[in-house]
């Protein structure tokens, strides 16, 4: 019985070689649940580095008024 590993997840910043950005709002959505909350990194798929910047950016488009804080 042979066993194949799963493939790890690449971070699509890292393959792109670019930053999560607030003024991308639209992209920063597909980061966060149907609820408005920021998806951890494990459903992501990014890398540390880049889960961090991701979540100051969320916060950043929301204080701005670009993404809600709350989905009802």
């Amino acid at each position: 019985m042979v066993i194949k590993a799963a493939k790890k997840k690449v971070c699509m910043y890292c393959e792109q070689k670019r930053e999560p950005d607030y003024k991308n709002y639209e992209e920063l959505r597909n980061f966060m649940t149907e609820r408005g909350r920021i998806k951890s990194r494990k459903q992501t798929g990014l890398c540390a580095k880049h889960q961090r910047r991701l979540a100051v950016q969320i916060k950043r488009a929301r204080q701005l008024g670009l993404l809600p804080y709350v989905v009802y």
